[in-house]
């Protein structure tokens, strides 16, 4: 069966069409870090899998299993597409998941019912999607303050009310408590350590970062919370991230901040809206200091 190609989305036209977030945002300036990306993908996915309806839909519902490559290509893309591509296009893709998501139901191995499109569900993997990009770019592309996370989760809203995820966290605090209330459903499983083989060895990261990719890959380990490196059996040496690898990764993620990557959708996002195609590389300064405050501007 020829595998279905990803969808084409135009970053770069129509001129001055907004996003669902603005240029001005901080999912502007996460989105647009390679290492920010894989890492925080890693993160997010292990969370996801760690939960027993959320697991089961993943692995009998999606094509990981059989082509993980297309599988991550498409998840890599809807992330681009929900931050910088036109609204109309953002809307219309996203319409498409929830539509898809809408035929996925079933019982897991347990007997548990479960649909994708289940609230809680739809909230808890928003949840790990902003925990997961966000604190990877914090730990290895520049650092963040509370306020600044705590916008971020404010900023959130514009792509998670289209994916149904109205109770998604606006707030670190409630990033936590969402975090405790899911906990005594998270799980050791063997589509975990699966999953985890997969990744290892698929080419999923561009070119120049394919010697890093194991590197990076513990690196989405590391940044689970301890207890759940435990509960999931990652907290051996197999997963430890060594301090070189830590320094290497945030030397890295650094200059990535600093190095616009030619016809990249946060570039072509930039030129769309009229700015220099690194208006989001220019690093700390008048011109390149990350948001603070109260979210500003995004579309809602």
């Amino acid at each position: 069966m020829s595998k279905r190609p990803l969808p084409k989305v135009d970053f770069l036209h129509p001129q001055g069409a907004p996003a669902l977030y603005s240029q001005d945002s901080l999912h502007w300036h996460v989105f647009k870090n390679p290492v920010a990306l894989f890492v925080g993908g890693i993160t997010a996915v292990l969370l996801e899998l760690a939960e027993e309806r959320v697991r089961t839909g993943v692995w009998e519902h999606s094509i990981f299993p059989t082509d993980p490559l297309t599988r991550m290509e498409r998840t890599g893309l809807m992330a681009h597409v929900s931050v910088y591509a036109p609204v109309e296009v953002a809307e219309k893709l996203i319409r498409g998941v929830v539509a898809m998501h809408a035929r996925v139901e079933g019982k897991t191995p347990k007997g548990t019912p479960y649909r994708a499109n289940d609230p809680e569900l739809l909230d808890w993997v928003q949840c790990t999607v902003s925990y997961g990009f966000m604190e990877a770019y914090a730990a290895y592309c520049r650092p963040l303050t509370d306020v600044q996370r705590d916008r971020f989760y404010k900023e959130s809203v514009a792509s998670a009310r289209l994916f149904l995820a109205h109770g998604a966290p606006q707030s670190q605090a409630e990033q936590r408590q969402l975090f405790e209330k899911l906990q005594p459903h998270l799980e050791a499983h063997p589509i975990v350590q699966q999953f985890l083989g997969i990744v290892k060895r698929t080419p999923a990261v561009p070119w120049f970062l394919r010697p890093l990719q194991s590197m990076m890959l513990r690196a989405g380990v590391d940044l689970l919370p301890e207890w759940l490196r435990e509960r999931l059996a990652l907290h051996g040496a197999a997963w430890k991230l060594r301090r070189w690898e830590r320094s290497l990764l945030k030397n890295l993620g650094a200059a990535l901040e600093r190095l616009p990557i030619p016809n990249f959708p946060p570039t072509l996002a930039s030129r769309r809206m009229g700015l220099p195609a690194n208006h989001l590389y220019r690093g700390p300064g008048a011109s390149g200091d990350l948001p603070t405050g109260a979210t500003r501007h995004y579309q809602n």
